[in-house]
């Protein structure tokens, strides 16, 4: 794998950097206001905040997997000193404790952890992580009642797709499906979605691609091919062409302006899933995801802190796609 060394260093490295670290702990009394990244979050400090923390762990594993001749011993070693049953015992508890805490882009990637250490060494301690958050989706969602559709954490679509996968691997039928039964309510009768409003500015998600890409997961092929036809139509041909294009990205160490590199990213991802889809533009669409990720490719690995803390893991769902 061409790029496993490099981005795995760079994961080792933004999770062993402590600080600068946004926490977003709500304090219950005036005995609660200690938020010191390793105690409040034993096994999810580093990489700037919890959700980032996760789903660099997430991109240690995968990394590991696809290459572990080529990343070395220190991954094993920074995941080790994580994930251990009494690191996530505490990570359970606090979710227990704030079960609107990180929802759901951050539940999504922890699942998504919980996953891909199922087989490995890390998995017994990993698997109650797992658990806890599907009792979360399992509550939230039958009170969500509408979608949300920006391009940022929150959104929705993409949390689910996630989510959706990572539960597929976890053998929890019950959470995939009542997934597929949120996304086919929210987004099924979705028709001629208006695009020239994307992205604005501090997306890292397209918010029309991340409702497709959770789509291709919840409908039977032939079924999915008509639903993106008719909720983008001309994708590829005569509309829509500013998503095949690479997003104004900003590198200063803006953390906001900084998500624009991650949208180049998510979309080359994106459109590399849904391409099979519309066969007669799967190369327009290939060709436009490429330039995305090669135009964003050295601030993966070099660029600021801001945009190194998270870009390995949508690099990783870009290059696997």
């Amino acid at each position: 794998m061409k790029y496993a060394a490099e981005w795995a260093n760079i994961a080792c490295e933004v999770l062993e950097t402590p600080y600068p670290y946004g926490t977003a702990h709500a304090s219950h009394g005036p005995d609660d206001v200690d938020v010191t990244p390793d105690r409040l979050h034993p096994a999810f400090h580093g990489s700037y905040d919890w959700h980032s923390s996760a789903h660099m762990q997430w991109s240690l594993v995968r990394l590991l997997s696809l290459a572990p001749d080529e990343v070395g011993s220190r991954p094993t070693q920074v995941l080790d000193g994580r994930l251990t049953s009494d690191a996530i015992g505490t990570e359970v508890a606090y979710l227990r404790e704030r079960p609107s805490y990180e929802r759901p882009y951050g539940w999504a990637w922890a699942a998504m952890l919980a996953a891909a250490t199922r087989t490995t060494q890390w998995g017994a301690a990993t698997a109650p992580l797992g658990d806890v958050i599907a009792e979360l989706v399992l509550a939230w969602l039958p009170k969500q009642v509408y979608p949300v559709r920006h391009g940022v954490h929150l959104n929705s679509a993409f949390a689910l797709a996630l989510l959706h996968e990572a539960y597929g691997g976890l053998g929890r039928a019950d959470v995939v499906e009542a997934i597929r039964v949120r996304a086919l309510e929210w987004f099924g009768a979705d028709t001629a979605y208006d695009t020239r409003f994307e992205p604005s500015g501090m997306d890292f998600l397209s918010p029309a691609l991340s409702e497709a890409e959770l789509m291709r997961r919840v409908l039977p092929d032939g079924e999915f091919a008509s639903w993106l036809s008719a909720f983008l139509p001309g994708l590829g041909t005569t509309a829509h062409g500013h998503l095949l294009e690479v997003p104004a990205t900003d590198d200063s160490g803006d953390g906001q302006l900084a998500h624009l590199s991650g949208l180049a990213l998510s979309r080359a991802w994106q459109l590399r899933t849904i391409a099979p889809a519309l066969p007669e533009v799967a190369d327009v669409l290939r060709a436009g995801a490429n330039r995305q990720v090669e135009a964003v490719l050295p601030t993966v690995t070099d660029g600021d802190f801001m945009s190194t803390h998270w870009l390995v893991s949508f690099a990783l769902l870009a290059d696997q796609a």
